[in-house]
């Protein structure tokens, strides 16, 4: 009996011994596991040698590029730490609105900031990611007249809009003092009075120098900037109030903080004596303006929906820090949200109209 019970421990210690080594075995396998899962996880960051960004030249392009040179460590540093190693970030700015927005559909370029009728005249190659958002302005009437009464155009820093208008502003020419005087004195005024002036218009997927231009020559006298007999396209604005200053230009029509932005060039590279809000009136106000998009190329080899979502969160990240919000200021941005296509909407109704006009 006794020798039958130490075989019978003998075989129990055996498997107890085998249990303890199947045991340390799972535990060594779980370790082994668990260190290339983690290895894969950590290298799963997305890698970009080149992402490329373009600006439309709504201002100088030398100051354009200039201003926005930060942008490039900001960006980099922002998507290494969303998961995006991006090792350069190339800037331009497009020569004309229709470049940049080409180059997208292209894939040339992968980034743009944009108008929204930019945007939405190449969205079967671009998507729209952010929309900017803006200081509200001290001033959002529709009556040109308010404008003049309450001058300088001012800046609210409690209040940030997403829509902005168009201006058409009359300059310091005896054509462009003689339009301000009537629309100051209440009267209103003929198509023959604006067909009499020289115009200064942007291109034409600009939304606030020809687009909603275009549409209030329709709603007022059922015309467009294409029946002007003197229309002529600047380069930027700052082209724009250049000819303003020098009275090659009775009319401009421009974005309703652009005299904000052209304040010191007007007496100093224009060589004015008085300011630009004693010397410039307003004569027409549009209806309101979607703010500018940050868009992607949809044929961009880089792009990707993490990227996307990583260029979104980088840009809003990047203009709640005070080196970001200096250089988004140079498009009179302070801030971004995410976007939907279906925001551009009316700019797609004002596209649709203007196209039904030729």
């Amino acid at each position: 009996m006794k020798h039958k019970l130490l075989i019978l421990l003998g075989l129990v210690f055996t498997v107890l011994v085998i249990a303890g080594c199947s045991d340390d075995k799972k535990d060594t396998e779980s370790v082994t596991d668990a260190s290339p899962k983690d290895a894969s996880e950590d290298s799963k960051n997305e890698a970009i040698d080149t992402l490329k960004v373009s600006f439309v030249p709504s201002r100088d392009p030398e100051e354009i590029v200039t201003a926005t040179e930060p942008l490039k460590g900001l960006l980099k540093e922002e998507l290494a730490d969303l998961g995006v190693n991006v090792n350069h970030v190339e800037i331009n700015v497009g020569t004309t609105y229709e470049a940049v927005g080409e180059a997208l559909s292209s894939g040339t370029t992968d980034v743009g900031l944009i108008p929204g009728g930019t945007y939405v005249l190449y969205d079967d190659g671009a998507e729209v990611i952010l929309t900017a958002t803006r200081a509200a302005l001290s001033n959002d009437s529709e009556n040109p007249v308010d404008w003049n009464e309450n001058k300088p155009t001012e800046g609210l820093s409690d209040k940030q809009a997403t829509y902005y208008r168009s201006l058409i502003i009359a300059g310091p020419s005896e054509k462009g003092q003689e339009l301000s005087e009537k629309v100051n004195n209440g009267e209103a005024l003929t198509w023959d009075d604006v067909n009499s002036a020289r115009w200064s218009v942007q291109s034409t997927s600009s939304s606030s120098g020809y687009i909603y231009p275009t549409l209030w020559l329709q709603e007022n006298y059922e015309k467009s900037i294409t029946d002007l007999d003197q229309s002529i396209q600047s380069n930027g604005y700052g082209d724009t109030f250049a000819k303003l200053a020098a009275e090659q230009a009775d009319v401009v029509v421009v974005y309703a903080d652009a005299r904000r932005d052209n304040e010191e060039n007007w007496i100093g590279d224009f060589g004015r004596e008085a300011s630009i809000w004693e010397e410039t009136n307003v004569i027409g106000v549009t209806q309101p303006i979607y703010n500018d998009t940050v868009s992607v190329s949809k044929n961009a080899d880089v792009m990707s929906d993490d990227l996307k979502q990583a260029l979104q969160d980088a840009f809003i990240n990047i203009a709640k820090t005070e080196e970001g919000k200096e250089v988004i200021s140079i498009y009179s941005h302070e801030g971004y949200q995410k976007a939907e296509s279906a925001n551009y909407d009316g700019e797609r109704d004002a596209q649709e109209f203007l196209r039904n006009l030729k």
